[in-house]
């Protein structure tokens, strides 16, 4: 039997949400998720598909990620680059996510094509 949660069950991710709103206004807007699967999780996802992970850098420095905490990979298509990172703010779980277009030279390269 599952429970159907309230709105007041997603009050970690708002309340961070609302902070980050407040604390770093002119940052770029991120795509932001929320979901009743996991209550505590705000995710924020940055896509710049011509303009690498500037957007996503700028987010984890004011959250204060470390540059090691981070985790790069390239989706199975070649094309696009993708950075992960997690941190607490406000009482939630963050989840930072950036995309960006890998270069055709590299994708080549990559898929072993000289």
């Amino acid at each position: 039997m599952s429970t159907i949660l309230t709105l007041d069950a997603l009050a970690a991710p708002l309340r961070a949400l609302r902070l980050l709103a407040v604390d770093f206004p002119d940052l770029p807007a991120p795509v932001v998720d929320m979901s009743a699967i996991y209550p505590d999780r705000l995710s924020l996802s940055v896509h710049a598909m011509q303009g690498g992970f500037t957007a996503f850098e700028a987010w984890r420095a004011a959250l204060g990620i470390a540059p090691d905490a981070v985790d790069f990979h390239v989706q199975c298509d070649h094309r696009t680059g993708v950075l992960n990172a997690q941190t607490r703010y406000g009482g939630a779980d963050i989840e930072l996510t950036g995309y960006t277009q890998v270069p055709a030279s590299t994708r080549l390269s990559e898929a072993g094509v000289a």
